[in-house]
Formats: structure tokens, C-alpha cells, sequence
């Protein structure tokens, strides 16, 4: 498996190696001895599955606070996305940057996202899976979201006019959230 941090360095693109034949391919996408020797000791509680049929489905930006906050392994299991996260932790010397990564079931790729972080997505093909892994399990009452196109952001997610949900159409803007973050999580 390939480690690379991203410009966000707690945020990080792993790359499983793929063995193919004739017949497709197998890729060990999850290992937690092996991803413990690469020090990423973590224990997931719940996987979860997204499906969005149209193009430029944009679902975020989303965050569980403490004690639920949540890190997250995502992945592209169909489709093609622009995955997305956004340093949250008023500690942080990046806090307010994002880094974005084109994650796709070509490219196999996964991007590690630690608690203290927000998370969103947009799709760039019809029918596009994401699947994650998470390290908490979800809890309506500590569920949050910023808006997306937050100008204090500038987050460029190559779409002008998503589809979204009343709840991320309405999600606050970046300024008008308090994070519950200590600006320690992630850190290594």
C-alpha cells in the first residue's frame, strides 16, 4: 500500500496495490496490522455506502463533534468523485484549508480523513458509490455541516449548480460555526 500525505499532511491518499489477470483484479483495501506498522493504528466501528444516480451530486460539508467525531477511509467503489476535506480544528496551523482529491473505482484510491476535519463529496459520473469506514458510530446530536460553497472557504468543486439536499442548501456558513474541535485531533 502507498502512503502519501496530502497538502493537508493528517490528511492522507492510500493506495492499495491491485493484482489483475485476465479475469479483473484483487486489492486488499484494508489491513490493520499492516496499516499499524505504517502508524495508522485505527479501529472502525461502521461502514457506510453511498450511491448518488445524477452527476454532480454534492453531499457535505459534514462533521461529528466529540466525544463522536469521527475519522474517516473513503473510497470510490463505482463511478468517479471529487472527495473533499476541510481542516476544522482551531488549533491547527491549516485550520480553514481544504485539499481535494479525485478518488475513482480506476484509480483505487482511499483518502484517510482524521477526526477535527469536514467532509464532502461531489460525483463527476452517473451511478457513483462511495463507501468509508468510520471510527465512531453515527450520532444524530453531534452532527454538523458548513456550506459548501462558503466563500471564506473557496472550495473549487468544478460545479456551479449541484444537487443537494435541503439540509446542505441550508448548512451554515463557515464563520457563523463554532468548532468543537480542540486543534489537537489528527496530529501526529
Amino acid at each position: 500500500m502507498d502512503i502519501t500525505p496530502t497538502d493537508l499532511p493528517e490528511v492522507l491518499m492510500l493506495t492499495p496495490r491491485r493484482f489483475g489477470d485476465s479475469r479483473g483484479f484483487f486489492s486488499e483495501t484494508w489491513n490493520a496490522a499492516r496499516m499499524a506498522e505504517a502508524g495508522l493504528d485505527l479501529t472502525f466501528v461502521q461502514d457506510n455506502q453511498s450511491y448518488s444516480e445524477a452527476p454532480g451530486t454534492l453531499r457535505g460539508l459534514h462533521f461529528q463533534a466529540p466525544p463522536h467525531a469521527q475519522g474517516k477511509l473513503v473510497r470510490c467503489g463505482r463511478g468517479r468523485l471529487w472527495d473533499v476535506a476541510v481542516d476544522f480544528r482551531p488549533g491547527s496551523p491549516r485550520f480553514g484549508h481544504w485539499v481535494g482529491v479525485e478518488l475513482s473505482f480506476e484509480n483505487g484510491r482511499q483518502l484517510w480523513i482524521p477526526p477535527g476535519f469536514l467532509h464532502g463529496f461531489v460525483t463527476r459520473e452517473p451511478g457513483t458509490e462511495i463507501c468509508y469506514k468510520c471510527t465512531d458510530f453515527y450520532a444524530a446530536e453531534a452532527e454538523g455541516a458548513v456550506c459548501w460553497d462558503d466563500p471564506d472557504l473557496a472550495i473549487d468543486w468544478g460545479v456551479d449548480r449541484p444537487v443537494l439536499s435541503d439540509k446542505d442548501a441550508s448548512a451554515p456558513r463557515w464563520r457563523d460555526v463554532q468548532s468543537p474541535f480542540t486543534g489537537t485531533e489528527g496530529m501526529a
